[in-house]
C-alpha cells in the first residue's frame, strides 16, 4: 500500500483554500485541481509499504510524537514550483516554523532507521492546490497568484500527525487515516 505521513487541515483552512481554488479556476488554466479533502501538509512520502511495516512506522512516529507538543502554523501566500516560466505545481505556503522543521527532521530520522530512504530535497512545507497539465492559460493564473502572494488562509493548530494510506483510482487518490499520533511533549516556543 502507498502511504505517507502528514498534518491534516482544519475545516476553516479547507474552506478558505476551496474558495481560492474557485477563484483561480476562473482563469481557465489547464490545471488538474487537487480535491479539497485531499489537501494536506506532507511530512514524509513513504511509497509502497507492507502491512508488517505499518506497525513499525506507527511505533517510530509515536516516539517522535512524545517529544513535541501542539503548535500553530500559519497558512499564507501562493506560488508555483519550480518557477514561473515552467510551472508544474501550484501551492499555498506554510509560514516558516522551527518546530515544524524539527518535527519533520525527526520523522525523517526515525523512518530512516527503519530503512526508508531520506528525501534528497530540503523540506519545503506547502499545500498543493493543483498541477499544471500544460501552459494553456498560465498567464492569467500567474497574475492571480501574484495578486494573492501574501493572502492568508488561516492557521493549523497542530496536535497530531497522521499516518495515511493512499489508494489511486479513476477519480484521483483516496486517503485513509491508518493511525493518528498525538503530540504529547512539553509546550514549545517557535523561534521561526
Amino acid at each position: 500500500m502507498r502511504s505517507f505521513i502528514a498534518i491534516e487541515l482544519p475545516e476553516a483552512v479547507r474552506t478558505a483554500l476551496s474558495e481560492f481554488q474557485r477563484e483561480l479556476q476562473e482563469c481557465r488554466a489547464d490545471v488538474r485541481w487537487v480535491r479539497i479533502e485531499g489537501i494536506h501538509l506532507t511530512l514524509k512520502f513513504l511509497g509502497e509499504i507492507s502491512d508488517k511495516d505499518a506497525q513499525k512506522i506507527t511505533e517510530a512516529i509515536g516516539g517522535t510524537g512524545k517529544k513535541y507538543s501542539s503548535f500553530n502554523l500559519q497558512i499564507r501566500g501562493a506560488g508555483v514550483f519550480p518557477n514561473r516560466k515552467s510551472p508544474r505545481v501550484l501551492w499555498t505556503g506554510v509560514e516558516e516554523s522551527v518546530i515544524l522543521q524539527g518535527l519533520q527532521r525527526e520523522i525523517e530520522d526515525a523512518l530512516s532507521s527503519l530503512g526508508f530512504e531520506r528525501e534528497d530535497r530540503a523540506f519545503s512545507p506547502h499545500l498543493t492546490l493543483g498541477r499544471f497539465r500544460s501552459s494553456f492559460g498560465k498567464g492569467p493564473l500567474l497574475e492571480q497568484l501574484e495578486l494573492n502572494k501574501d493572502r492568508e488562509f488561516g492557521h493549523i493548530n497542530v496536535e497530531a500527525v497522521s499516518f495515511m494510506k493512499s489508494e489511486l483510482g479513476p477519480s484521483g487518490a483516496k486517503y485513509t487515516k491508518m493511525a493518528e499520533i498525538f503530540l504529547e511533549g512539553k509546550r514549545q516556543r517557535d523561534e521561526g
